[in-house]
């Protein structure tokens, strides 16, 4: 019995697909596709207390690290006393600058996110009264990762976490 030409042509290229298929799924399975590993926090962060009279919200401050292969994001913040947090960047223009609102903020695979004053952070509107030396707990939100509670403490104007 003769195969017909259809199927002799169509050979070829289902054996290279399943040989790719094969392949493919040995390489995942050994995790060359990439590991997942949750976001981590590389320390406590810190909270920037309100200086009286100025305007009423502060901002908070994490260093994060991915320590897999794939990116994630910090989607959103929150903290034990609610209220709205929003995630903003600050945007230099020569020796001016402005802030604007992020829906997110990239942590890149085998990298960090470091919340500063002087890049991003974490935006506290109305907080409540806050005391210097004061510990405060965070529950931050990622794209691919499992929320992550972190404590800050609430430092003073010029001061930094050591």
């Amino acid at each position: 019995m003769r195969i017909p030409d259809r199927v002799s042509a169509m050979a070829p290229p289902l054996g290279a697909a399943a040989l790719a298929l094969a392949l493919l799924t040995g390489w995942t399975a050994v995790g060359g596709a990439g590991r997942a590993r949750p976001v981590e926090a590389t320390g406590p962060g810190w909270v920037l207390l309100p200086t009286a009279g100025a305007a009423p919200a502060t901002a908070a401050f994490f260093t994060l690290r991915n320590p897999g292969d794939i990116p994630d994001e910090l989607t959103s913040v929150g903290w034990q006393f609610g209220g709205r947090l929003t995630l903003k960047r600050h945007l230099h223009q020569g020796a001016a600058g402005r802030w604007e609102p992020v829906p997110d903020l990239p942590v890149p695979p085998g990298g960090e996110l470091a919340l500063t004053p002087e890049d991003a952070d974490v935006l506290i509107a109305d907080p409540p009264p806050l005391t210097a030396g004061q510990w405060v707990e965070f529950t931050l939100h990622f794209r691919r990762s499992p929320s992550l509670r972190v404590s800050a403490q609430v430092l003073p104007p010029g001061s930094r976490p050591r």
